[in-house]
């Protein structure tokens, strides 16, 4: 799909559209330069926060040569997400210099942005400057370590994310001078509301529209579990993929709501009284393009191979949470009542589970991971949880007894870590993570969590001065 040509102001713009394919070759995206239909590609990459980074290259000069490779500073491996230089990573730093990342374009991910016109879009691996190896601590590069793993031991990891934000009428440059006076795009709980999302249909309708003709498959959108929340479902792929689309996605929404004089946000817990937002990754394994999880004659239909994936990740759980939860924000979200989970056990179709069973006694049955916040970086939460899972199945764990009924309420076990603080200590500890990623990926995001930390502790809060400005 193609936006229609001409622009006027963000606020008022209104873009049609017209079918295109989304998926571009080389030679398809030299005849649309041809045609005067593409002039710039994105050359981009995901950063440790999950954000897109990268350059707006000429089309000509692309297709020219600049799809080979191109360069970047490897300081944007080690930021954090106001773009300050942190010091103490060993990846990259003062005193290194701050040399260069080669960005080397995956053109299987050459695309159309429908949203803005003329563009497409390709995402890239980084590779070592000097050695040309892909950078050890890059997100998409410790998915497909673990991606590999999978195949090795005869496997396709097959994952989905269900993505949810909110939307709001305020623009982002409104907000530039204050966050107070946000005004979410509905009135009242919107849950599955078609009145309610009937108001955001500016938005969402182009959000499907044109991320559908950006090669995602999407689903559907539907309102979630308070004023202004949405969620946007995308049909399940293998795992790269599925963490590919959900960073465009992310890229997608708040570039078009930008375009239409709104914002959005994917923050864990952007009030206190409302509800989080979540990132729920759904997995399972496949061999030979059938399920390696159902079993008809397993309880609940799942396989042995299932039963050890899951009593991997809950023996992971606490581990793994840094690369769920990477802000000191994002554990806000944990609280009894509001649909995020507080204990990290499994359940069949259950959603006070940390990990619900979906689909039981069906071919579609998986492992639906409720714990992620949609400000996790889907690379990295995809990863931790395969790796986990694969040890699982390595290790051919024993799953634990199913826990039934409201899971807020359960007494003597396993919690959800409950600060970052708690799960910074976990993953630094962690032979889990240290055998699967490595002690180089392990000690840079616990330098990324202490650093969050540090910076949480140190900054004075509207909450210090409603609570201590009279009263202290």
């Amino acid at each position: 799909m193609q936006p229609a040509a001409g622009r006027d102001s963000p606020a008022a713009r209104s873009w049609e559209w017209t079918i295109m394919p989304a998926n571009l070759t080389l030679d398809s995206l030299k005849t649309a330069f041809d045609a005067g239909e593409i002039d710039t590609v994105l050359v981009v990459f995901p950063d440790m926060q999950g954000r897109l980074m990268g350059k707006r290259f000429h089309a000509g000069f692309f297709l020219d040569g600049g799809h080979e490779e191109t360069h970047c500073c490897n300081y944007l491996l080690a930021l954090d997400m106001e773009m300050n230089t942190v010091p103490g990573y060993r990846s990259a730093g003062w005193e290194q210099g701050y040399g260069d990342y080669v960005m080397r374009p995956d053109l299987s991910t050459l695309r159309r942005l429908p949203w803005l016109p003329g563009t497409a879009m390709v995402i890239c691996d980084l590779l070592d400057h000097h050695t040309h190896d892909e950078v050890a601590v890059s997100p998409r590069a410790i998915l497909k370590r673990q991606i590999a793993r999978a195949r090795d031991m005869g496997f396709d990891a097959m994952m989905a994310t269900e993505l949810e934000f909110y939307l709001f009428d305020n623009s982002y440059e409104s907000l530039r001078g204050g966050i107070a006076g946000l005004v979410p795009s509905s009135g009242y709980n919107e849950d599955y509301h078609i009145f309610q999302t009937t108001r955001e249909e500016d938005v969402m309708r182009a959000v499907r529209n044109q991320l559908y003709g950006a090669g995602i498959p999407i689903e559907c959108t539907k309102g979630e579990a308070d004023a202004g929340q949405i969620e946007v479902n995308y049909r399940y792929s293998d795992a790269l993929d599925t963490a590919d689309n959900h960073t465009i996605i992310k890229q997608g929404v708040k570039e078009i709501a930008w375009s239409r004089g709104k914002s959005v946000t994917f923050m864990a817990k952007y009030d206190t009284a409302k509800a989080g937002s979540a990132a729920h990754v759904h997995q399972s394994l496949f061999q030979g393009g059938q399920s390696a999880f159902h079993d008809p004659e397993g309880d609940h239909g799942m396989s042995a191979t299932m039963k050890h994936f899951l009593a991997g990740q809950l023996a992971g759980a606490d581990q793994m949470m840094v690369f769920l939860a990477p802000y000191v924000n994002s554990y806000k979200r944990f609280c009894t009542g509001l649909f995020a989970p507080t204990k990290a056990v499994w359940s069949c179709d259950n959603r006070t589970a940390g990990f619900r069973v979906c689909g039981e006694g069906t071919g579609g049955v998986r492992v639906e991971c409720r714990i992620p916040g949609a400000d996790a970086n889907p690379y990295l939460a995809c990863a931790a949880l395969l790796a986990a899972g694969l040890e699982g199945i390595e290790r051919k764990l024993e799953l634990e007894p199913e826990i039934r009924g409201d899971l807020y309420r359960a007494q003597s076990v396993r919690e959800v870590p409950k600060t970052l603080r708690e799960a910074a200590e976990r993953l630094k500890t962690s032979d889990l993570y240290r055998r699967a990623f490595g002690d180089d990926v392990v000690d840079h995001y616990h330098h990324a969590a202490e650093w969050e930390i540090a910076e949480t502790d140190r900054v004075v809060t509207d909450h210090d001065l409603r609570r201590l400005l009279e009263r202290a």
